[in-house]
């Protein structure tokens, strides 16, 4: 298998295996607690070198998911106490647990290959040279086999635990009336994420793996309202960005793992703009769509007073201090609808303009108030 084709699929299987476990961070309001496990797992690695007498999968994966759980003891702790807040504990626990890490290394392990920028940054760029060799056979690149084991893994877990995943995380009272335990489910959960985050961390770095846990579940969750549809995407997401970011990288000569993020960044930035039903650009013609059909209702009822059911404009602009370019857009709402008619000089209600502002003011009930501000508002 060629360099370039092992980082790809290291990447790929890097951003799928966070991916999946992050959908149900993000649906959980814990975004932040990749953050707080792929910093603290630091200490974990450190003592778990220092017992096998050098590297060794087994013996990191298993430290770093012991710290990743005394990370998530330490701040669920923390919020019992009642006196410190979820983020302000997550604050408090991670640099702590960070910085005894990277004190260690520094103090203890100064002379050998585990530095603080490797754990911070990573290289997937090395992901060729690091093999896998037992007994003498080379099984092939070491990152690939084991974030591809754990996307499997990941995949597995999330297939076998869907319903009680889906329960805990959105009506834990009924979990637990059902028989589930919601507190062992989120352990059972946190520790998927301790042994994905540490087994991305030797590709892509401790900083890197919250943005491949987070940012393609984030993206997906803007997407889509349905959880199916939310995992898979994230999962989407999360190939793409490994396969631009590698491709970007070659180009510009840059990180592969930093650009594989930024490549994350820019579906998010794209997702919030555009998306059909939470971006920017979606809500923004929502509203003022709201805002016209409001004035145009008002306008109709405006109308409605007069027994003729017409108005000039310079008496409509004045009264309902619009301006001509308002009234206009208004109007021309109104016609579209068949609601209003202008000549020259005045507006003019149609005979379903006059049906549906009656309708109107029949569904106005006692105590409703309209405003000015309801109608002259500075967004519209």
């Amino acid at each position: 298998m060629s360099a370039e084709l092992t980082v790809i699929l290291t990447g790929i299987f890097a951003a799928s295996s966070c991916a999946l476990v992050g959908t149900f961070l993000i649906l959980r309001r814990m975004a932040m607690m990749a953050d707080a496990i792929s910093h603290a797992i630091l200490p974990g690695l450190v003592g778990a070198y220092f017992l096998a007498n050098g590297p060794n999968l087994i013996a990191g994966i298993l430290g770093a998911s012991l710290a990743g759980l005394a990370t998530v003891i330490l701040v669920e702790t923390l919020q019992r106490s009642g006196r410190v807040k979820s983020d302000a504990a997550i604050g408090i626990v991670f640099p702590a647990l960070f910085a005894l890490g990277t004190f260690l290394i520094s103090r203890y392990f100064s002379n050998v290959h585990l530095d603080a920028d490797a754990v911070l940054f990573g290289e997937i760029a090395f992901a060729p040279f690091d093999r896998l060799i037992i007994g003498g056979t080379d099984y092939g690149s070491q990152p690939m086999i084991v974030l591809g084991f754990l996307t499997l893994l990941n995949a597995m877990l999330i297939g076998m635990f869907y319903k009680e995943l889906k329960l805990a995380t959105f009506d834990g009272g009924l979990a637990t009336a059902l028989g589930f335990s919601p507190l062992l489910i989120h352990y059972g959960l946190m520790t998927t994420v301790s042994v994905t985050t540490v087994g991305a961390f030797a590709a892509v770095g401790a900083i890197l793996v919250v943005a491949l846990m987070i940012v393609p579940a984030a993206t997906a969750y803007l997407l889509t309202n349905r959880l199916p549809v939310m995992i898979a995407l994230s999962v989407v997401i999360g190939v793409a960005s490994a396969i631009f970011g590698y491709y970007g990288a070659v180009a510009f000569d840059v990180s592969i793992s930093g650009m594989m993020a930024v490549s994350g960044g820019i579906m998010f930035g794209l997702a919030s703009l555009f998306s059909p039903e939470h971006g920017i650009v979606a809500r923004s013609i929502r509203r003022k769509a709201q805002s016209t059909s409001f004035a145009v209702d008002l306008l109709l009822m405006h109308l409605n007073h007069h027994a003729s059911g017409s108005e000039s404009r310079t008496s409509l602009e004045r009264e309902l201090n619009w301006s001509s370019d308002r009234l206009k857009r208004v109007v021309g709402a109104g016609e579209r609808d068949g609601l209003l008619q202008r000549s020259d000089t005045h507006i003019t209600l149609t005979e379903q303009g006059r049906s549906e502002a009656t309708n109107h003011v029949l569904a106005i009930q006692p105590g409703d108030v309209v405003t000015r501000e309801q109608v002259i508002s500075p967004t519209t």
